[in-house]
């Protein structure tokens, strides 16, 4: 696909939908624009699309063009929306519509152009099918980024990472480490403060960062100054510039 150089950023994939891939991958956004990097956002496909003006829109990619402030349209950070929030190989057959990677890559294309980092949030977890003859594994693979596992911090989480990491070596994806994301207000207890080690031990990845619930991250419009220093506080982003350096 790609006639330029290879693209720098990350893809943020997950161990489940309703992980908290959003907020991280906005965050990481707002804490390298911070640093003084021109920082582009992109969720390529989305499902679960909400109407507004007339069309359908992600509600992910509104909180991502807001969190990273940047001028890009709505529609070349989230080229192709389905209304069910099913797979979208699924909701697209209900929709009679197909998913039209030549759109995806095109948007990609153009957001490369414009950012010197892309951070790309994936849909769903890393097997999720988007057509066909794809998962969310080949487009992590066909835009050539390293991943970031995003993983619930409590109970169950170990199995779900260890075999979202498992698979995604299985695709010789590079994988710059794990974040554990509380997308769910709850007591830390003894599960979250062991987890973290075992991760490490199982999968031979570095655990990036632990982000608590806050209330402040729950709309689609966050408050970009405060992302970025929650974020900053609670992931080490500056790994992800050498990554990719």
């Amino acid at each position: 696909m790609n006639s330029h150089s290879t693209p720098t950023g990350i893809f943020i994939t997950g161990t489940d939908t309703e992980i908290g891939k959003t907020v991280v991958a906005s965050g990481l956004a707002t804490a390298l624009k911070a640093a003084g990097i021109n920082v582009g956002v992109m969720k390529p496909i989305a499902s679960g699309g909400v109407e507004h003006k007339g069309h359908l829109v992600s509600e992910d990619a509104i909180f991502l063009k807001h969190a990273a402030q940047v001028d890009d349209a709505l529609n070349l950070i989230n080229p192709i929306c389905l209304r069910h929030p099913l797979a979208p190989s699924v909701a697209a057959e209900i929709e009679g519509v197909s998913v039209n990677l030549r759109q995806i890559d095109d948007a990609f294309a153009e957001l490369c152009q414009r950012h010197e980092f892309i951070v790309v949030e994936g849909v769903g977890g890393i097997a999720v099918p988007i057509c066909e003859d794809m998962l969310v594994a080949n487009l992590a693979q066909r835009f050539q980024l390293p991943l970031i596992v995003v993983a619930r911090p409590n109970l169950g989480t170990i199995n779900h990472t260890v075999l979202t990491v498992e698979f995604a070596r299985s695709y010789n994806l590079e994988i710059c480490g794990i974040v554990l994301n509380a997308s769910q207000e709850g007591a830390k207890g003894l599960v979250e403060e062991t987890n973290p080690k075992e991760l490490e031990r199982l999968t031979h990845l570095p655990i990036l960062g632990t982000v608590p619930f806050d209330e402040q991250l729950q709309g689609n419009t966050p408050d970009p100054d405060f992302l970025s220093q929650f974020i900053g506080e609670h992931i080490d982003w500056k790994r992800l510039v050498g990554a990719n350096g």
